[in-house]
């Protein structure tokens, strides 16, 4: 189209210039109008493929800037499908960490509660048990010192008069008699010593049945020996300690080197 109008407008000037040149003065053409306005046009043309030119410039411009930021927009897609898929993953093992985490917390947590429910049910225990020891009722004797030393009547009890412990009350310094204040396994002991070339032949006798003797004897010197039992008393039984064969000869032997005692302790209910 430009082509068209270039070639017409050459055509006119021509045309006009041979008018001019033939002319003997000068003479306005009858095609002045047209020419401008053909002129008019040819310069808007011009300016319109120039803003063609110019727009066509401005759109590859920015169909390139577009890619570019499709390009940058797809990279930063892309790093942060990237980023995402990393962090999903790391959430994802931390997740797991803190699940085992709270796994061996909770396991640790009732380990811990376990062995605590079972110390302070053997601290209860314990303390139930340290209860009953100490509503047990004490019951323990400890008596020395033979009255009479002569063993010549046959079950006759020896009496131990002189008491150093007596706690319940059971024992009697007088008749020579422990008297059990409660029902129990009790433990009782007697040593007694014989003087040199006598016999001291004894029993201790529960409720009158002898479940311990002894018979001690030294020619030489004066020698001494003990016995005890194990045994259960019903409250308000009694036990003592006799002589189980008297004979004018036998006798018991006291110094302060030699002592005849006999005692006795609760060992439980």
């Amino acid at each position: 189209m430009l082509h068209s109008a270039v070639n017409a407008f050459v055509l006119l000037f021509l045309i006009n210039r041979v008018n001019v040149s033939l002319a003997t003065e000068p003479v306005c053409s009858k095609f002045d109008y047209e020419e401008k306005l053909l002129e008019k046009m040819i310069r808007t043309e011009i300016k319109v493929e120039a803003i063609e030119s110019e727009i066509v410039k401005t759109q590859d411009s920015v169909l390139k800037t577009l890619n570019e930021i499709k390009k940058k927009v797809a990279d930063i897609n892309d790093k942060f499908e990237d980023l995402r898929n990393n962090i999903t993953e790391e959430m994802i093992a931390k997740t797991k960490d803190l699940e085992k985490k709270e796994e061996l917390f909770k396991n640790s947590f009732e380990e811990l509660r376990t062995k605590f429910t079972n110390d302070m049910e053997n601290q209860r225990n314990a303390l139930t048990v340290a209860k009953e020891e100490m509503a047990k009722p004490s019951v323990a004797f400890y008596a020395h010192h033979v009255t009479d030393l002569v063993l010549d009547v046959s079950d006759e009890i020896i009496v131990f008069d002189t008491i150093i412990t007596n706690e319940g009350s059971g024992y009697d310094t007088s008749t020579g008699i422990f008297t059990a204040p409660v029902e129990g396994l009790y433990q009782f002991t007697v040593h007694v010593c014989s003087k040199t070339g006598k016999y001291s032949v004894i029993g201790l006798s529960l409720a009158g049945k002898v479940v311990a003797a002894a018979v001690n004897y030294d020619k030489d010197s004066e020698t001494c020996s003990s016995v005890g039992a194990v045994v259960r008393m019903n409250s308000g039984e009694q036990i003592w300690v006799k002589c189980t064969s008297g004979y004018s000869t036998y006798r018991l032997y006291q110094d302060n080197y030699r002592m005849n005692t006999f005692s006795g302790i609760l060992l439980n209910n």
